[in-house]
């Protein structure tokens, strides 16, 4: 086990320095990517289908018509897992040093943050550059308001919605409605 990268570390969940060969390689293919993704797309015949094959590309899936508008930004991309009719609104900010799995025909507002990355909480390993990352796992149906910011090892539930500029720190139930910073449930 010593002769993990720090890429299987990452991906795992567990500490790490991303100042790797591999993930800068990573990082910077995911980064030509976006520049292409965000500036480009309005010069294609069909932008729908050459930015859904972009998506293609770069995520590690991609359902039946998800649409991702640009700009949007991205770590690696490769974590990305979008469901069926995923709808991104503008200028979403997706950290994906994690899986981020998003559920068919949820809808993202714009200016969105879903963070998987983390930091250690002791100053001496932050000092070494280690940083970690944990899952966030978005259910079926779900509607998430503009400049919303879902934080690390976060599961929202099917059918939930979470507010315009709320931040959830805790798990969303299914169905539930969340509002506020931090983020609690409210019945409307």
């Amino acid at each position: 086990m010593k002769n993990r990268t720090q890429k299987d570390r990452m991906l795992a969940g567990e500490l790490y320095v991303a100042d790797c060969p591999e993930l800068a390689a990573d990082s910077m293919k995911a980064h030509v990517w976006m520049q292409e993704y965000n500036t480009n797309y309005t010069n294609y015949t069909n932008p729908f289908e050459t930015r859904f094959a972009m998506l293609a590309e770069l995520f590690g899936s991609v359902g039946e018509g998800a649409n991702v508008r640009p700009p949007f930004h991205c770590d690696y991309g490769y974590n990305i897992h979008l469901g069926r009719n995923v709808f991104i609104n503008f200028n979403c900010v997706i950290l994906d040093v994690n899986p981020v799995a998003i559920g068919d025909r949820t809808q993202i507002g714009p200016g969105v943050q879903i963070l998987t990355a983390d930091h250690p909480r002791d100053p001496e390993l932050r000092k070494q550059l280690f940083e970690s990352g944990k899952p966030i796992t978005i259910g079926e149906d779900v509607w998430i308001g503009a400049g919303a910011l879902i934080l690390p090892g976060i599961t929202v539930g099917n059918n939930a919605i979470i507010g315009a500029g709320s931040v959830v720190t805790r798990d969303v139930p299914a169905g539930a409605t969340v509002v506020g910073n931090p983020a609690k449930v409210r019945a409307l």
